[in-house]
């Protein structure tokens, strides 16, 4: 099985593009990061810099069942350094979204923040990652559900970042799985998908006939959906398994 993915980001209406986003193959495998850096702490751009940078190089140099958590654990070392080195970026943060196909057709993925990773098979939705949001929290308490977490007035307080302490481990690592030809992966920042539903994300796997294509209607959904709102920065990588 070979790999095609497409890599998709944009400013939209703010000042600077605080998204990161990043991929990479070794004789290992592949390795797919979408970070989403927190403006509203200041200088998220370099933040979700860092933390892709951090993902990447873990992988680089090694893609043993351990290389995520050490991504991660990377990840917040480097951004809590850089905070203490320089005062200016104190604040900084972001989120990020990491996953890994292995050459042996083993993906996993981990995540923390809101920025997601869905996974389809059959042109259907069978994982998706949950948000480390105050809304998410409703979700799991069973007083929303999960897809009123778009447009929900909390959406943007979230519980677990790159950049803040943590209490033990924040991050979460999905188990293994074993890809099959016409699999598809959808990484994205919040600014992505709080602009296109699960269903129009399904529809349009099910239409096109490249990643690339895929990417592109999605992309123009989300283009429309965000014109006439303050559009967020808005980040993807579409990645398909073929034979």
């Amino acid at each position: 099985m070979t790999l095609t993915y497409s890599v998709f980001t944009n400013i939209g209406n703010r000042e600077v593009n605080e998204d990161s986003v990043g991929q990479i193959v070794s004789p290992e495998g592949h390795c797919f990061i979408v970070a989403d850096g927190l403006g509203g702490h200041g200088h998220g751009e370099r933040a979700s810099a860092i933390a892709v940078q951090s993902g990447l190089d873990t992988f680089i140099r090694g893609a043993d069942e351990d290389v995520l958590a050490r991504s991660f654990e990377l990840a917040q070392s480097s951004v809590l350094t850089e905070q203490q080195m320089n005062p200016l970026v104190s604040d900084m943060k972001t989120t990020m979204v990491d996953l890994i196909i292995r050459t042996n057709a083993e993906a996993r993925w981990g995540h923390i923040g809101d920025s997601r990773l869905y996974m389809f098979r059959g042109g259907m939705m069978t994982h998706h990652t949950s948000d480390h949001s105050v809304p998410q929290m409703l979700v799991n308490l069973g007083e929303i559900t999960f897809e009123q977490i778009r447009g929900h007035e909390d959406r943007n307080r979230l519980i677990r970042v790159i950049g803040s302490p943590w209490d033990g481990k924040a991050y979460e690592i999905s188990e293994g799985l074993t890809i099959q030809a016409g699999d598809a992966f959808l990484l994205c920042s919040d600014g992505f998908w709080e602009l296109i539903d699960e269903n129009d994300m399904q529809r349009t796997l099910k239409a096109a006939k490249t990643v690339e294509q895929w990417m592109n209607m999605m992309v123009e959904i989300v283009m429309k959906n965000g014109a006439s709102v303050n559009m967020d920065n808005n980040s993807a990588i579409a990645v398909w398994v073929n034979i």
